[in-house]
Parts: structure tokens; sequence; C-alpha cells
């Protein structure tokens, strides 16, 4: 075997080829790796944050409302004792019940609208993916191309 320049090419050469071919390879995949593992950390940081600050402005909804609500009804139902308190105690607890059951949606929805975890980070693995097996494929018809190559030589050589 020769190589492009008419050279000969002996085993350890391309032993010595396959071997740098395998380092470049595995340094690229773990270069890969690690930015992908810095992408995830970050989307998971991000992630946390979201769910925190969802809780903190739970906590704080949920006390001004419980305070807020506690004094609406003592004033409504003081302001109306003469007349009609059942009434207005049966009607704030219809309201109270109602502005939960819209709470309790409200939850759900952030629940829910948080969007994938993790979505940046599988997109990227999968571009990845298709990367690496587009690579694969031109390698493949590259050496498919170089072997009838050779052989056509050997061919017309005897």
């Amino acid at each position: 075997m020769v190589d492009a320049k008419g050279a000969p090419v002996t085993e350890a050469d391309r032993k010595g080829r396959l071997l740098s071919s395998l380092q470049a390879l595995s340094a690229t995949l773990m270069a890969i790796l690690q930015t992908r593992l810095a992408l995830v950390a970050t989307e998971l940081e991000e992630e946390k944050q979201r769910l925190l600050a969802i809780l903190g402005w739970g906590a704080v909804a949920i006390l001004m409302g419980t305070v807020a609500s506690v004094f609406l009804a003592g004033f409504i139902t003081v302001l109306f004792w003469d007349t009609h308190p059942l009434l207005v105690l049966g009607g704030l607890t219809l309201g109270f019940v109602l502005a939960c059951a819209w709470a309790v949606g409200q939850v759900r929805q952030a629940i829910h609208g948080g969007g994938d975890l993790l979505a940046a980070s599988l997109a990227e693995l999968q571009a990845d993916r298709d990367a690496l097996a587009e690579a694969a494929a031109r390698g493949r018809a590259q050496s498919d191309g170089a072997t009838a190559a050779s052989t056509d030589a050997s061919v017309r050589g005897q």
C-alpha cells in the first residue's frame, strides 16, 4: 500500500493513524458530553429558580389573601348583622369556595405551563446524534469509494 505521496504505508503507520483518530474522536466526544452536561445543569438551575419563585409568591399570595378575606368577611358580617347574618355568612362562604377553586386552577396551570424539562438539552443531543450519523454516512461513502478505487487499481494492475 502507498499513501497519497506514493510512499509505502506500513502497518505501524496505519495503527498510529488509527490510534490518533480514536484519541481525537474520544476527545471530541468528551467535549460534547461536557457541554451537554453544563447545559443540563443550567436548565436544572433555571427550573429550580422558577419553582422557588412560584412557591415564594404563592405563599405571599396565600398569606395576604387569607388576611384580606378574614377582614372582609368580618366587615361584611358585622355590616349586615342586624338584617341577614346567615345569608351574608353563606354568601361569603360560597365566594371563598369559588375563589379557592379558581386558585387551584391557576396552580394547575402554572404546574403544567412550565414547559418540557431539559427540552434544550434533548434538542442539542438529537442534533449531535444527527450530525454524527451524517458524518458516519459520509465516512462510509468515502471508504466505500476508496475501497472501490483500490479494487479498480488492483484489477488494472493484474
